[in-house]
């Protein structure tokens, strides 16, 4: 499994912690199990395979991440959505950004072009592209306004490059 089936993996899941009861941690449990995986294979192709050791801790990584910052990331998505309040945002857009914000914020290692760019293409197979646009242009905003002080060396992989994985 590559890093962007991983990334949408978390973006599904980090939606539904939108309205459960469970935990990050529950949810995880649940819905990492070869028998959840084997359920929505048919529906969704992004389940066709079951992640390894390390997609599986990137996923976990990532929705428990969003489940513990979700109010800061929230407060950032509704900066920036000008002309937006937070309530009309689609909840998967919402989703979306907050898994790009907290790679950009809490995930170094990823260079933040590619937390973008993974962002722009899950968007565009759930949402319209006036939807994508909106999600392209907060994130840009973010990058530029919250992410300059931390911006990479010269030396750094350009931020256009995608992560590989």
């Amino acid at each position: 499994m590559i890093r962007n089936v991983a990334r949408e993996i978390a973006m599904h899941l980090s939606y539904e912690l939108s309205f459960t009861d469970l935990s990050a941690g529950e949810l995880l449990d649940q819905r990492l199990s070869s028998t959840h995986f084997g359920a929505l294979a048919p529906e969704y192709e992004v389940y066709g395979e079951v992640p390894g050791p390390s997609q599986r801790a990137y996923i976990r990584k990532l929705v428990s991440g969003i489940a513990a910052h979700g109010y800061e990331l929230d407060q950032y998505i509704e900066k920036y959505a000008k002309g937006w309040r937070f309530e009309r945002i689609p909840l998967v857009a919402g989703a979306i950004m907050r898994l790009a914000m907290y790679e950009i914020l809490y995930m170094p290692e990823i260079p933040d072009g590619a937390a973008i760019n993974e962002a722009v293409e899950i968007a565009k197979k759930y949402e319209s592209p006036e939807v994508v646009r909106f999600i392209n242009g907060i994130l840009g905003s973010f990058v530029r306004e919250e992410a300059a002080d931390s911006a990479a060396p010269a030396d750094s992989p350009s931020p256009a490059a995608t992560d590989g994985e």
